[in-house]
């Protein structure tokens, strides 16, 4: 999913009523399982009884965001989720095809214990599509995979930019979950929430969310003094966590979004048929 540009560029007042009417009136409706839609009479309502001014053409304008945000959450981007049992199936085939045709991207383990302990299904699911793209794309291009085309599957160290002249301009603090070409000059980097084991939304879950806000603030200040395009990619998936338990984060994730601390949140169906995402940033780099 990629921001509605109808709703990009906008002020810190724009934000900061966003956030306010949201917690102030809630993000769902109890017992509804859906997130809600406003009505001017009651964020206007809500305002006057914190004694907060405000324009009503600011208002309306945050509304149309806020319904709008609930609809596609709603309709869209609920339907996208899995739940373990689905990725662990979607997983199964997709590493059948990796094994029958000899791919060498990592199918990293999951971090639980005992029978828990499994593959992370979703982190395979994306490796195993991101490779079959480039072998893809290196196939039509007369180019060799591994070798002229590659990407990261699991950085281990943080990514940086050099200049002409290989003079380092740029670092970022944190290591990600997968980067394209590599870590050095990676023109996409991309992380990855999966939390197929999760029982309740804690404070690890809600503290990645402000980790990734905080990303995005350091890679646009980066690629502004760099003058580098750097994409900041954002998988997740879980249908428990992310829709029964943390839709008010859903939402931030979609402000994130629209704020441009992201260029794109991908999830489970999306990535199936989205994975032309990347094809694109190819065709970008062997261009320079």
């Amino acid at each position: 999913m990629k921001a509605n540009a109808s709703f990009l560029e906008r002020d810190s007042s724009f934000w900061a009523y966003v956030k306010i009417i949201s917690e102030k009136l809630g993000y769902s409706k109890r017992g509804s399982g859906e997130l809600r839609l406003y009505s001017i009479h009651e964020a206007e309502k809500k305002l006057e009884d914190l004694d907060i001014n405000y324009d009503t053409d600011i208002i309306q304008d945050v509304l149309e965001y806020l319904n709008y945000r609930s609809t596609v959450l709603n309709t869209f981007v609920k339907k996208q989720f899995m739940d373990k049992d689905i990725a662990k199936e979607e997983f199964r085939k997709l590493a059948l095809y990796h094994t029958q045709n000899s791919y060498t991207c990592s199918l990293p383990l999951n971090k639980q214990k005992n029978e828990k302990r499994d593959y992370s299904y979703f982190t395979g699911i994306i490796n195993i599509i991101t490779e079959r793209t480039l072998r893809r794309y290196a196939n039509d291009n007369e180019l060799i995979y591994g070798k002229d085309v590659l990407f990261d599957d699991n950085p281990m160290s943080l990514s940086y930019i050099l200049d002409d002249d290989k003079k380092l301009i740029g670092a970022l603090s944190r290591r990600f979950d997968g980067a394209y070409p590599s870590t050095q000059n990676p023109l996409a980097i991309w992380e990855i929430k999966e939390y197929y084991y999760t029982t309740t939304f804690g404070s690890r879950i809600s503290d990645g969310i402000y980790e990734t806000q905080l990303d995005g603030f350091e890679l646009n200040d980066i690629s502004r003094e760099t003058n580098r395009d750097i994409k900041h990619i954002y998988f997740i998936d879980d249908y428990n966590t992310w829709w029964n338990m943390g839709r008010s984060y859903l939402c931030r994730t979609i402000d994130m979004l629209h704020k441009g601390l992201v260029d794109e949140v991908i999830f489970r169906r999306h990535i199936i048929w989205r994975h032309f995402f990347v094809y694109n940033y190819f065709i970008i780099y062997f261009k320079r």
